[in-house]
């Protein structure tokens, strides 16, 4: 450990987090790297959190606890991010495991790579018991995006970092208001505002991290984090961005991810051109005022930016297969919802 100023600070928002606590702070204070200080606030905790935050503060210098009333995440994360002294701010969660290396792998990859904003890294859900379909399908996915391009390229499918896991250089996260309460998740409102500001991300490609799956997740009982929630987040941000000279969109695919989306986008007030589907029987409707193209006359229309709108990895990797053939460029002339 250096003196002074820290490199990184780990922040750990916490309410009544007592029963995993010791095991999180513990692969923590583990680390490989040893220049940080770790920030953890007590939001309105009603079991035995503070105590064991004290202890922890106690054990070890590098340990801030602050107390506040129940604000929620995002206060939590905005009073540890003002008390911050780091260049980097990591996130931690307070029932998750950090692999001994975490924070020295990423800190070099950050080091090496001035101009990245943040990086997130691979990561695995856990207990094995707990883990449904669905959270190994998001972890497959997230496991798989590395670069710089591979992240932008998925940023309207679902947060591409895994939150518990960013690694975010501080003066970026200044510049672009830090956490904001939205009515969606915070962490994909702020990776949004990070590469809406044209910042670069990416995931070092190591799982360095162990995810604890739980059923009283936040993620999995707030509002905030329902596929409306999210839905709302991606228009908002699709609006402010890709489509704030008012472009009309392409919806790739009728079902029940794509009829939502145009519906969202359509309330916001952009106008949907065509939808494209590949069943026979849709093609020649009308969906929303639209007319409904087989892939061949969908692809052929430029202008308009165009959305595949399904939820199956694979199926969007063929859109943007066909797009690409057909001249459309990533990130103008198309990019994958969900």
């Amino acid at each position: 450990m250096t003196s002074g100023t820290p490199a990184v600070s780990v922040l750990v928002p916490v309410r009544d987090g007592g029963l995993h606590l010791d095991e999180a702070m513990a692969s923590i204070l583990a680390q490989t790297f040893e220049d940080f200080e770790v920030i953890a606030i007590d939001d309105g905790s009603t079991d035995d959190t503070a105590d064991r935050l004290e202890r922890w503060a106690m054990r070890d210098a590098r340990f801030t606890v602050g107390r506040q009333k129940a604000h929620g995440i995002v206060g939590a994360l905005e009073r540890a991010r003002k008390l911050a002294r780091g260049r980097y701010l990591a996130r931690m969660d307070a029932d998750d495991i950090a692999e001994p290396h975490r924070l020295a792998a990423q800190h070099a990859y950050m080091e090496a790579r001035p101009h990245l904003a943040g990086c997130g890294c691979g990561v695995r859900y856990f207990p094995a018991d707990a883990v449904g379909g669905g959270a190994r399908r998001y972890e497959r996915w997230i496991n798989g995006l590395l670069s710089p391009d591979d992240i932008a390229e998925a940023i309207f499918v679902e947060c591409p970092l895994a939150h518990p896991t960013f690694f975010l250089r501080a003066d970026a996260v200044s510049h672009v208001g830090g956490y904001l309460e939205r009515e969606w998740p915070e962490d994909y409102d702020l990776v949004l505002r990070l590469w809406a500001d044209g910042r670069r991300l990416a995931n070092v490609p190591d799982v360095l991290h162990r995810w604890r799956e739980r059923a009283d997740r936040l993620s999995r009982t707030s509002r905030r984090y329902s596929a409306d929630a999210f839905r709302a987040c991606k228009v908002h941000y699709l609006r402010r961005t890709l489509l704030r000279d008012g472009r009309g969109v392409v919806i790739w695919g009728a079902g029940p991810i794509g009829k939502s989306f145009a519906r969202a986008l359509m309330d916001a007030g952009t106008d949907i051109e065509a939808f494209v589907e590949l069943d026979p029987r849709k093609i020649g409707q009308s969906i929303h005022g639209a007319p409904v193209l087989d892939a061949t006359a969908g692809a052929r229309r430029f202008g308009p930016l165009h959305l595949p709108a399904v939820g199956q990895p694979d199926a969007r990797e063929a859109i943007a297969g066909v797009l690409r053939a057909a001249g459309h460029a990533p990130l103008e002339g198309f990019v994958p919802v969900a």
